[in-house]
């Protein structure tokens, strides 16, 4: 059935067209409490993407802190090394630039920690959502 392809489908292609028919179409002839289930499905589809990307993204990240990390263990104290502000390079001194890296990086871990755990609140509500739907839209069995 359509809407049994469309609980599984990615949240950019749930409105696209199926075998010739406009899905929006489909949907208005569903009940109002299954197409209110449908379009909160969507937005938690897209809601994970956005948790997601912003996650990769504190995650790349926080690798290049612990590369540059890496990289100013292996200098000596009174090394030379520029910090970039904006646009300029500015000269600073190693312990500032690695007490500045820490913290960012303690942030960083913070902040995939909560992005995690609204991925995980995500999954769950989707996974519901996913059956209450299968139910709705599964055919009566005679008894």
């Amino acid at each position: 059935m359509l809407f049994e392809k469309m609980l599984n489908m990615e949240p950019r292609l749930l409105l696209c067209r199926t075998e010739g028919h406009e899905v929006s179409d489909e949907i208005s002839r569903l009940p109002p409490q299954v197409q209110e289930r449908l379009l909160r499905l969507q937005q938690l589809q897209q809601t994970l993407q956005t948790v997601l990307a912003q996650k990769q993204q504190v995650e790349l990240e926080l690798t290049e802190i612990e590369q540059a990390l890496s990289e100013l263990q292996k200098l000596t104290d009174d090394a030379v090394i520029y910090k970039a502000t904006g646009t300029l390079l500015v000269k600073a001194e190693k312990g500032k630039v690695t007490t500045d890296l820490n913290e960012r990086k303690e942030l960083l871990n913070t902040r995939a920690t909560v992005l995690g755990k609204q991925e995980e609140r995500l999954r769950s509500q989707l996974k519901d959502l996913q059956a209450k739907l299968q139910q709705d839209l599964s055919p009566v069995s005679p008894p």
